[in-house]
């Protein structure tokens, strides 16, 4: 299948690295060109523009945030130079409110869309481990899902509105924040009373609570180890923002995201925007006077 990509980040160039790995034909563009040249060296061809990634089969993007799919123009113009028969899988975190905006935008010109959110930082992404959540049309889904089953472990489709991925996504993220909230709050009762938070760590992520998030954060965690970021703390401030924002518009109460919220904007007040969206944990340990 020619496919196009869009978005070349940490996340972005393992996926598509993944789908060539597939045997499937590759145009990239990216706005920076270092991470472009990379994947040229694996096999795909440089666009010359966002267009030319649009005149194939299937167009993957994954993007920072709406303002950044906004500018490429996947909201309008881009999209009236796409080539018939086109599937747009949209892999960003975006808002639930401006992802019924792209749905509505593509139907509106006949395009294929689905909303395919993923979980896992780019090593797992690397490895092909991602979890994949998809939402659009039937067919639409099922011509991508041989694309979705080379670039995750698996795969699950969660409706026919695209939105539905997104709103999937910023649920499952707010469940991260509120674990890392949670270690963090655990980790600094612990020290303040001079329990040993390393053995903690390893008795209840090996017990009560054995799943990757608890042990892969909280091992960060313990040991203060948050850089190099593997999901940056600004961007998990940006992700329970979404959860906010989806919540006021559908009328449902986040007091623990509004808590959240203002511990990540404590933490990038005191210089931790480019850390690891654990180091929240920072925060709440200055605050508890450890």
């Amino acid at each position: 299948m020619k496919i196009g990509f869009i978005g070349l980040g940490r996340m972005g160039s393992a996926i598509a690295s993944n789908i060539m790995k597939a045997g499937h034909e590759l145009v990239v563009w990216n706005r920076s060109p270092d991470a472009v040249a990379e994947l040229v060296k694996q096999g795909a061809v440089a666009a010359r523009a966002p267009e030319d990634t649009l005149q194939g089969e299937a167009l993957f993007s994954i993007l920072a945030n709406d303002e950044a799919v906004r500018a490429v123009g996947l909201d309008g113009s881009l999209l009236d130079r796409a080539a018939k028969g086109l599937v747009h899988s949209n892999l960003a975190t975006i808002s639930y409110e401006f992802a019924k905006e792209l749905a509505a935008a593509h139907a509106a010109r006949g395009i294929g869309y689905v909303g395919s959110v993923v979980f896992g930082r780019p090593d797992a992404a690397a490895r092909a481990e991602l979890v994949l959540v998809a939402a659009g049309a039937a067919a639409h889904v099922a011509k991508l899902t041989p694309i979705y089953q080379a670039i995750s472990k698996r795969m699950a489709v969660v409706g026919t509105a695209p939105e539905q991925a997104n709103l999937f996504k910023i649920a499952g993220n707010l469940m991260i924040a509120a674990a890392l909230e949670t270690m963090g709050e655990a980790f600094a009762l612990l020290r303040k009373g001079g329990v040993d938070p390393v053995l903690f760590h390893d008795v209840m992520s090996n017990s009560l609570f054995a799943a990757p998030v608890y042990k892969n954060y909280g091992a960060l965690m313990v040991a203060e180890k948050y850089q190099p970021a593997g999901f940056a703390l600004t961007l998990g401030k940006k992700d329970v923002g979404l959860a906010q924002a989806a919540a006021r518009e559908l009328s449902v109460p986040l007091p623990l995201a509004d808590l959240i919220h203002a511990h990540f904007e404590d933490a990038i007040a005191a210089g931790l925007a480019d850390y690891d969206w654990a180091a929240i944990a920072k925060v709440i340990a200055k605050q508890a006077g450890v």
